[in-house]
């Protein structure tokens, strides 16, 4: 299964961009996060994302700093996607 994962930080931002662009890649659900940094440890939509992959699935997102701010934490969660055999696409790197 393919699933997108669209946050935006703040509550004046749209999430209309990246919905669009994850339908258009095939993304079968689309899990978001709205007013919610991705410096927070905490995201829920991210978080029901994760839970939903099963392996062979695929996790989109627009851009990587979509997933994570840090470095090491963006590497960290690939790994554990990689360890879970489940695929990862950046649309637009």
């Amino acid at each position: 299964m393919i699933i997108g994962y669209a946050p935006v930080s703040t509550e004046e931002q749209s999430l209309a961009l990246q919905i669009n662009a994850l339908k258009l890649a095939g993304c079968v659900r689309i899990y978001t996060d709205h007013g919610v940094s991705s410096a927070q440890a905490s995201r829920p939509g991210l978080e029901r994302a994760l839970r939903r992959l099963k392996p062979d699935g695929k996790l989109v997102v627009w851009r990587l700093d979509r997933l994570g701010r840090s470095l090491v934490h963006l590497v960290t969660l690939l790994e554990q996607l990689g360890r879970r055999e489940i695929r990862f696409q950046s649309l637009t790197e």
